[in-house]
């Protein structure tokens, strides 16, 4: 057994809630995945209950059940389609069909309750766990977001039948809107006025809840007093950490070639756009011509955002930003789409971490900035208002840079373009962050009485 991981002497039996389990690459998925080897190791004997959209596993008993609700309904469908039969001629007939079929209905459900599409999957969830917990065979319920329903469906079994119930919460269920905003004020939106409400049901039902920063925790407990005693709810912090990554040597020597390649991977939005990157672009390009022809930004992982697309059409950025799309599994050679993620990270001269401008960054550190700490790249990071994540960032070294502060922008591309000129980009500490000192604090707290 790793020498970090306590073993689990009794309560053995864990239900897990997780809406979306072995979804190949999915951050949702990963942070629970990733958590079982050890799980195991620690002796512990999940059983999973998770949607229908990602594959199933074999090593333990997992249920797989498709949401009831129609918005729901048609979401696990186009997944199960997807991992069954691929994106083709077939998926795009099936999943068109089930749309308009369920439109009227769907149209209905927004109308009446106005939640998230996944709301639907806590009634089977529900169903199914207390069967097991009434058959004897659960001794503790692991709700695992980031979808909701799992944390509804764990407070529901906690209620119904008393068991112990731990929970963890991959994103902030309340979303504040400024700095000086605590997130007391109930929302008119209907699901995020539901998120308020579950978040004050994890912190009086749950036995352990915990979130994956300090400004997460720190806002939890403004809102919950009772998170600051034993008596209830315990809340810590938990850094969720990484897998290396399994098809190349991690920490490999860089090579530089006639490109200059800037990568991000992950989701965008208006909020989290490249279009920061490609307006620094412009007077690096006027200073630097020659830049011109060295540099590309590569997307993997998303479609482009609206602002990025607009700065490529304002800026004849087209061969400048190249976006690649999600990588899925590799029919030739068998490789995951984790796997080939993992390769292109590796090939970047430098990785991007786009933070945001919303106020729940205070609370919230990107996924993917764990993956990127396995590859030993440099990366850049523009961040706002999390302490935790620009001290990380610090600490191992990289190209740091406030969101909204175009002109230290425009000096750190400078910087790192002169960087690669002379080959001398950061060569960061090694400092990856895995996934088993997660599970450690997870199992340690879990078993404190």
């Amino acid at each position: 057994m790793s020498a970090d991981i306590p073993a689990v002497t009794e309560k053995k039996r864990w239900l897990i809630l997780s809406h979306a389990f072995n979804m190949d690459g999915r951050a949702a998925s990963l942070t629970i995945t990733d958590k079982i080897p050890y799980f195991l190791e620690a002796g512990i004997e999940p059983i999973v209950l998770s949607a229908i959209t990602g594959l199933k596993d074999q090593r333990f008993p997992h249920y797989q059940y498709i949401a009831w609700g129609p918005s729901g309904f048609r979401f696990d469908f186009r997944h199960w389609v997807a991992n069954k039969y691929g994106r083709g001629w077939f998926y795009k007939l099936t999943t068109r069909t089930v749309s308009i079929l369920l439109a009227p209905f769907i149209a209905i459900e927004k109308l009446c309750l106005g939640y998230s599409s996944q709301w639907s999957w806590s009634l089977p969830a529900f169903l199914h766990g207390y069967r097991l917990i009434r058959a004897g065979k659960v001794d503790v319920v692991l709700s695992v977001g980031s979808a909701w329903s799992a944390h509804l469906a764990g407070i529901w079994l906690k209620k119904a039948t008393g068991i112990e119930l731990i929970s963890e919460v991959h994103d902030p269920l309340v979303i504040r809107k400024d700095p000086n905003d605590q997130g007391f004020e109930k929302p008119k939106n209907r699901d995020a006025r539901f998120r308020h409400y579950l978040e004050n049901q994890l912190t009086r039902y749950s036995d352990k809840v915990w979130w994956f920063t300090d400004g997460a925790l720190h806002y939890a407990k403004v809102r919950n007093p009772n998170l600051n005693t034993q008596n209830n709810a315990h809340g810590f912090v938990v850094t969720p950490g990484a897998y290396p990554p399994g098809s190349r040597r991690a920490n490999q020597a860089h090579e530089y070639t006639d490109k200059f390649n800037l990568c991000h991977f992950g989701s965008l939005a208006n909020d989290r756009s490249l279009s920061t990157i490609l307006k620094a672009l412009v007077p690096l390009f006027k200073k630097y011509p020659q830049a011109r022809d060295c540099i590309r930004v590569h997307a993997y992982g998303a479609p482009l955002d609206s602002l990025s697309i607009a700065a490529v059409e304002e800026f004849g950025f087209g061969d400048v930003l190249l976006a690649h799309g999600r990588l899925e599994i590799d029919p030739v050679t068998g490789k995951s789409g984790r796997e080939r993620v993992a390769e292109k990270m590796q090939d970047a001269d430098v990785l991007i971490l786009l933070h945001g401008n919303d106020e729940w960054c205070a609370e919230y550190i990107p996924s993917k900035f764990y993956d990127y700490l396995w590859t030993g790249r440099p990366i850049w990071g523009i961040t706002h208002r999390n302490p935790q994540l620009d001290q990380m960032l610090l600490d191992r070294g990289a190209y740091l840079s406030a969101e909204g502060d175009s002109e230290g922008i425009s000096m750190a591309l400078e910087r790192i373009w002169l960087d690669w000129q002379s080959k001398s980009l950061i060569v960061p500490a090694w400092k990856p962050i895995g996934v088993d000192q997660a599970v450690n604090t997870i199992l340690t707290q879990v078993q404190a009485r």
